[in-house]
């Protein structure tokens, strides 16, 4: 059973919910200061903990794929009595796509620094099974003083990021090395990069066919995007006056 932590406004609102899905080896604690901020703006959000990780039901990750991910979000999506604008991290933000894709239950998409999809699956690739950790993506202490991954977070910020962390789907990551299509969307999309990000930069996307509105955020790393409090303060207004506008 997926675990969602729920955060709503302060006072009764009709503007859509965001649903927020967090990237690969973590959780849904990295959203906690945008559901904070989500919150003062008049919006409901909806973290969710992917299966196996957080304080969604643990298990073992070794055959679970990209699309039993996207399933979680499709399930959280159902649930909801208005259509949601899904917003995804990294990993997160492909499976956010993934969820939005042809099925209509999506008002907005939106991707920080997203996994981009494919217009062709590559059969070369050997999609194994197993699991991996963090250290996979840099990060090998436990010292919230250590790590050089997450250089513009401070120091509570980076003890949200290690309280993030957790075991990963390799048969995952490997689908999105193979590459999942994704050939159009159902609703409008925004991607937003980060100006420090040098995992996901933003010329990146610049093949990319869906049709998408861009924004960068200056200075923000790839782990900043999703938990400075500093870049969310210019990255809030982008994303809530873009959904006031497209959702």
């Amino acid at each position: 059973m997926t675990a969602v932590r729920r955060v709503l406004p302060p006072a009764p609102s009709d503007k859509p919910p965001i649903i927020l899905v967090h990237g690969a080896a973590n959780s849904a604690i990295v959203w906690t200061y945008w559901q904070a901020e989500l919150a003062k703006q008049g919006y409901a959000s909806y973290a969710i903990d992917l299966r196996g990780h957080g304080e969604s039901e643990q298990l073992d990750l070794s055959q679970t794929s990209m699309n039993d991910y996207a399933d979680d979000v499709r399930s959280l999506t159902a649930e909801l009595d208005t259509k949601p604008v899904i917003m995804g991290w990294s990993m997160g933000g492909l499976v956010a796509m993934m969820a939005a894709a042809g099925n209509g239950n999506a008002a907005a998409c939106i991707g920080l620094a997203p996994s981009t999809p494919t217009l062709e699956l590559d059969t070369s690739v050997n999609i194994r099974g197993g699991d991996f950790g963090p250290e996979e993506y840099g990060i090998t202490s436990d010292d919230p003083e250590d790590q050089r991954a997450i250089p513009d977070l401070d120091l509570e910020e980076r003890k949200q990021a290690l309280a993030s962390l957790g075991r990963e789907s390799r048969r995952a990551r490997d689908e999105r090395k193979a590459g999942i299509v994704i050939e159009s969307l159902a609703c409008p999309l925004l991607i937003v990069t980060g100006e420090g990000d040098r995992q996901w930069p933003t010329a990146h996307y610049d093949g990319l066919w869906l049709n998408a509105d861009m924004r960068e955020i200056s200075g923000a790393s790839h782990w900043g995007l999703v938990l400075s409090r500093h870049a969310l303060a210019t990255m809030a207004p982008v994303v809530t006056d873009w959904v006031a506008k497209s959702a």
